[in-house]
């Protein structure tokens, strides 16, 4: 599965102008709707794993690239929302308790508990999070309905299923791998420029890896409310 994630971006007679073009909307990331755009072609990569496509799509459409891209960021933002609101009500309490406590040391030590625990939630919850946003906009991409990402009906049978898990251990895999690069080439003056190609590669490849790890889930592991159109190992 890794092998073929990460060659799954130069099926295309257009790869070179895929990446080239993926690359440049994230060196304009700073204005936001590039952004949009590549989180629309990932949602498409996906669709088209999905499907049984073993060719990476094109840059067309981009109309519904860009909806789509918006779509994929407001599931994120969604999800995000969790470990974000820990983080808030962290906040709330230490303000609280050393409002309540004053400086003495007692407080000092609660403050300090209260930290610690709300660092090690919000590392969990994050990673919780990371995990569970693939499977939501899988779910979003075969149904075609936003509710779907957050539909414990549609993530339950992809989030516990172990060939879900190995595709998300690849896409994470390629992910770090291509941040070795990045920190390797960025030694010289050539890995600033080559870094949003880089990355952007990565993330095609690791859309394969997760779409070609659910498209091969067992019939059991997807449930009775799969699409019929979802092939079977």
């Amino acid at each position: 599965m890794f092998q073929e994630a990460l060659n799954y971006p130069r099926n295309s007679d257009s790869a070179v102008k895929n990446v080239v073009v993926g690359g440049l909307l994230l060196l304009f990331s700073f204005l936001l709707v590039p952004t949009f755009l590549v989180f629309g072609y990932l949602a498409r990569t996906l669709r088209h794993v999905l499907d049984g496509v073993e060719e990476p799509p094109a840059f067309d459409d981009w109309g519904a690239m860009l909806v789509d891209g918006l779509k994929l960021f407001a599931i994120g933002f969604v999800y995000a929302l969790l470990p974000t609101a820990i983080a808030i009500a962290a906040l709330f309490a230490t303000g609280v308790t050393a409002g309540i406590g004053g400086s003495n040391g007692g407080t000092g030590l609660a403050i300090g508990l209260i930290a610690v625990v709300t660092a090690l939630l919000v590392a969990v919850v994050s990673l919780l999070v990371a995990y569970v946003i693939p499977a939501a906009v899988v779910a979003w991409v075969r149904t075609d309905r936003l509710g779907a990402a957050f539909s414990p009906a549609e993530l339950r049978p992809m989030a516990f299923s172990r060939t879900y898990a190995t595709g998300w251990l690849v896409a994470v895999g390629i992910s770090l791998l291509g941040g070795i690069v990045v920190g390797l080439l960025n030694v010289v003056v050539v890995g600033a420029i080559l870094a949003p190609f880089i990355t952007f590669y990565a993330n095609v490849a690791g859309a394969h890896a997760i779409g070609s790890a659910v498209r091969e889930m067992p019939a059991v592991e997807e449930g009775p409310d799969a699409p019929a159109s979802q092939p079977a190992a």
